[in-house]
């Protein structure tokens, strides 16, 4: 069928008309459903006994939203809201991010736990997909202030959250700190040691090894497959990455351990360009101080800072590890005229859906998020098997178990790609095919649920 065109597939097209009648305004979400029905009709034809699983799974089980009081420095009482997502658990616990950003709404929230449902099943672990946040702006907040709302927050998700029933972990705005905030409150709250309902969590309160860097580097595993079927690798290359947090410094350091070279970087101040390779260790030292990367062009004579985007860069390889819809059109088409190889989405929803045409016109690989960026819930699981088990694993042995399942998840879309839409690269649609058969079979074993 056509992009954006509604399905051929009646049950489909009734499905998605569902969908819109319910959440009219939930663009975020209509997107993601629309990429997905787009990319599973040819599965029904091969399966026509999970054709009526396709409404239950465009509506997530549970929603939760809920009011956060705290308090702030000067002693003034503020509301936030917070949201949970429970998607679907049929192949396990919920499981998914936590985000703390001022665009965070309940569009969002439900955009990203359906896009967890089936990155978390492409992983090839059992667990389900969830995600939750709240609309803070954890940047604006003093360390106190940020804790007493990470325990208000955890006061109200205590009730919903376990290592049986949903693993909250971190996502933007949340890293090691604020877990280890939330996951004290829930502690005090259910009055015994539970290192399994959350991770991302310090080492000492048994974090896994490597999950700081899970994200990051299992993006750079996949693009390193994709390469290698154009017959290309990072060795070399040159490539551009957005963001300059935890997922893109990680991406770009594995990146540079591959042979490639980051000639350029961006954080929400603005981007900049650097031919001869950007010093990730010095700009992890300056983000980490609170500066931009305004700041680290002025360190770097080499470097130059501009307000554009990145993507305007020349480059072999493009990894968009910022926010969504960071890559449009005009993006797009300035990595199709240079010569751009392949475009893999470390974060969630980088590149918009007519982004995404521009690029498959234009030859361009790409790898999208519910695939590319698995690396990071790959190795949240492998922290509740520790967890479960009271063990603790070594780098090594984290980082072998990530690039396998990096590397098996590329294999199940590619093959999917392959089977259900007659070509291997087609990456999109493999994703979204290959997700769909695993978490279909599942629910289908259950029953009707």
């Amino acid at each position: 069928m056509a992009r954006g065109d509604e399905p051929e597939n009646a049950v489909l097209r009734e499905v998605w008309r569902d969908v819109l009648r319910r959440d009219p305004h939930q663009e975020f979400f209509h997107s993601d459903v629309r990429g997905v029905l787009r990319s599973i009709g040819p599965v029904l034809v091969e399966h026509p006994e999970y054709t009526d699983v396709v409404g239950r799974l465009c509506e997530p089980e549970r929603v939760i939203v809920f009011r956060i009081p705290w308090v702030d420095d000067s002693g003034r009482v503020r509301v936030n809201r917070g949201f949970r997502v429970q998607f679907n658990s049929a192949l396990g616990p919920y499981k998914g991010g936590t985000r703390f950003a001022p665009s965070v709404d309940l569009d969002v929230v439900k955009f990203l736990g359906f896009e967890q449902v089936f990155k978390n099943a492409l992983t090839g672990q059992d667990i389900g997909g969830g995600k939750g946040g709240a609309d803070v702006d954890p940047k604006a907040l003093s360390a106190g202030e940020l804790m007493r709302f990470c325990q208000s927050f955890a006061t109200e998700m205590a009730g919903h959250a376990g290592a049986a029933v949903d693993v909250p972990a971190g996502d933007m705005g949340v890293g090691s700190r604020e877990i280890g905030w939330i996951y004290g409150q829930y502690q005090r709250l259910i009055g015994y040691h539970e290192p399994g309902a959350f991770t991302g969590k310090p080492a000492v309160l048994g974090g896994s090894a490597l999950r700081p860097e899970a994200t990051g580097y299992g993006t750079v595993y996949f693009t390193r497959r994709m390469l290698d079927d154009q017959g290309r690798d990072l060795d070399g290359a040159r490539v551009v990455v957005s963001g300059s947090g935890s997922v893109a410094l990680h991406a770009m350091a594995k990146v540079i351990d591959s042979g490639g070279t980051v000639v350029g970087c961006s954080d929400s101040r603005g981007s900049v360009s650097e031919p001869d390779g950007v010093d990730v260790d010095l700009l992890r030292e300056i983000k980490g101080q609170g500066g931009s990367v305004a700041d680290y062009a002025e360190k770097r004579s080499g470097a130059t800072a501009s307000q554009g985007s990145p993507f305007t860069l020349e480059c072999d390889v493009a990894l968009p590890c910022a926010t969504q819809n960071e890559i449009g059109p005009d993006e797009a088409r300035a990595l199709v005229d240079h010569g751009c190889w392949a475009v893999a989405e470390g974060a969630n929803g980088p590149v918009t859906p007519e982004a995404r045409e521009i690029l498959r016109e234009g030859g361009v690989g790409f790898g999208p998020g519910k695939a590319a960026n698995a690396g990071g819930v790959a190795v949240s699981a492998l922290e509740m098997q520790q967890a479960a088990g009271r063990e603790r694993w070594s780098a090594e042995d984290v980082d072998a178990q990530l690039s396998t399942i990096m590397s098996d998840a590329y294999d199940r879309v590619r093959e999917a790609a392959d089977r259900y839409h007659g070509d291997p690269g087609d990456l999109e649609n493999g994703a979204n095919a290959a997700g769909f058969l695993r978490v279909a079979e599942a629910m289908t074993s259950l029953g009707v649920v």
